[in-house]
């Protein structure tokens, strides 16, 4: 007669993708258009996200400072605009692999102006080895909403 005690799975193993197979997958999505739905389950952002910081290095000052919303309407109202509305926000994004953080800075090409994978291989690598042990990397960026017209 069979034991009915029930018995735990086997265990099966089974290796996480590579740094190079998740690259190469981040580096081969379509980036065409505004779907993001490929971020599903590797990426998440609050809505509406994110400076690269760790991509770009430390930025001087007048980079930091140069997106301060008041900056802005400053330079709106120079160009002769009245500003109606002026909305900032810091959002949180968070990306669990690699693959996700390529495709990401292929498709926001304003983020990392110029970013290639073979230019950012250390960077990435880097990037990558540190999800696998610490878990997702967070950034954030800073979004504007600036409603303007023309004075009458």
């Amino acid at each position: 007669m069979p034991d009915p005690t029930p018995q735990p799975p086997e265990e099966t193993t089974t290796m996480p993708p590579s740094f190079e197979d998740l690259v190469a997958e981040g580096a081969a999505v379509p980036t065409e258009g505004w779907d993001f739905s490929w971020f599903a389950g590797r990426a998440t952002e609050a809505r509406p996200s994110w400076g690269y910081a760790y991509f770009l290095g430390p930025q001087p000052e007048e980079v930091r400072a140069g997106r301060h919303p008041e900056r802005e309407r400053a330079a709106a109202q120079a160009a002769g605009l009245e500003v109606v509305d002026l909305r900032a926000e810091r959002l949180r994004m968070e990306f669990r692999d690699i693959a996700a953080v390529v495709h990401f800075l292929r498709k926001v090409v304003w983020m990392v102006p110029g970013f290639t994978v073979e230019a950012y291989e250390d960077a990435l690598r880097a990037l990558h080895e540190r999800i696998v042990a610490e878990g997702p990397f967070v950034a954030h960026s800073t979004r504007h909403l600036i409603e303007a017209r023309k004075p009458l």
